[in-house]
């Protein structure tokens, strides 16, 4: 019967080895995840570090943070599964060592088994010591997701705080773009004003001539009034008009408020006959230097340079396209327009 016992045990003590290859597979499978799991801790490490710059370009990565937001969900869930495949490891290593120690039990009051009682105390103080080895792992595992949880809610919160400000913002642009276009409709309403009035005055000195126009917004002097054929200095008769031009506008640079941005434009234009004398090339230049000359003799007036601009249009914006002398005639003109700076 003895022998018997000491076969049943020798059978017994036969599964240690394998069960030595599975625990030794538990903990590499401990240490490789550990190892993934450090690698993505150094990964996430090196993404909050640079967590401060992301915020400053916030509005333009809101995508890219949800994204990164939704991978590190995913982590999270795949440890939390390995967390729970490595406890349910621990209990089945736990069960088999209960197994072994119920061995140990029956054949402790064998004498002649004792050698193998103490081989198998020894086998379950190594289980022991490894299962709890295997605890504290699982323990500072914990540790970790807990960390990494606390570091997703402080993301989420500072993506929620960065929308808000982003709302907020978007709201004060809203309401400041509204309140600069009531100011500009109202700026714009003075200089039509003033305007009106600069034209009404400007009629009543000019008279009613017939190579002086008004057209929409402009006042439209025929270049002969102020120019040769073919040249850009001012002849006396165009320097009496522009006498009369410049009181006036001293006397309106003096009334309209200095926060209105106003201007006079002087544009020249040509008919579509080319040109190509000594002194112009083309009509731009001719155009051009019309223009100049004209703003030119304003400032030597008194009229403030800054309220004055000089454009050339060429042969490029006719009132009459007919190819005749008289469409050519209206066509050569110098413009003034009162406007916006």
């Amino acid at each position: 019967m003895a022998l018997a016992r000491a076969r049943r045990s020798e059978s017994g003590f036969n599964y240690w080895p394998g069960f030595v290859d599975a625990l030794s597979t538990l903990v590499l499978s401990i240490v490789f995840l550990l190892s993934v799991f450090l690698v993505v801790q150094f990964f996430l490490s090196q993404e909050v570090t640079g967590k401060d710059k992301a915020l400053e370009q916030l509005n333009a990565k809101i995508a890219q943070l949800n994204d990164l937001l939704s991978l590190e969900k995913l982590g999270k869930i795949t440890l939390d599964d390995q967390l729970a495949q490595l406890r349910a490891g621990l209990a089945a290593a736990e069960g088999e060592r209960d197994r072994i120690k119920g061995l140990y039990d029956g054949l402790s009051g064998a004498g002649d088994a004792q050698g193998r009682a103490n081989e198998l105390n020894k086998a379950l103080e190594s289980e022991k010591a490894v299962s709890s080895r295997a605890l504290a792992q699982i323990e500072v595992l914990n540790q970790q997701i807990s960390a990494l949880r606390r570091q997703l809610a402080a993301l989420e919160e500072a993506l929620e705080a960065s929308e808000k400000r982003d709302k907020e913002s978007q709201g004060r642009i809203a309401d400041l773009g509204q309140r600069l276009n009531v100011a500009l409709a109202q700026r714009v309403q003075e200089l039509s004003r003033y305007r009106s009035e600069f034209f009404g005055r400007l009629r009543a000195i000019l008279g009613n001539r017939p190579d002086i126009r008004i057209v929409g917004d402009r006042f439209v002097f025929q270049s002969e009034v102020f120019f040769d054929t073919g040249q850009a200095v001012l002849l006396p008769e165009g320097r009496s008009e522009l006498d009369k031009l410049a009181t006036a506008l001293i006397d309106l640079d003096k009334q309209i408020p200095s926060e209105i941005g106003w201007v006079l434009r002087v544009d020249g234009h040509t008919d579509m006959r080319p040109i190509n004398s000594p002194l112009f090339k083309s009509n731009w230049e001719l155009s051009s230097a019309r223009a100049i000359s004209v703003v030119q003799y304003l400032v030597f007036l008194g009229v403030p340079a800054q309220r004055l601009v000089a454009a050339g249009f060429a042969e490029f914006q006719p009132l009459d396209s007919a190819p005749n002398e008289d469409a050519y005639k209206r066509n050569r003109r110098i413009e003034l327009k009162l406007t916006e700076r």
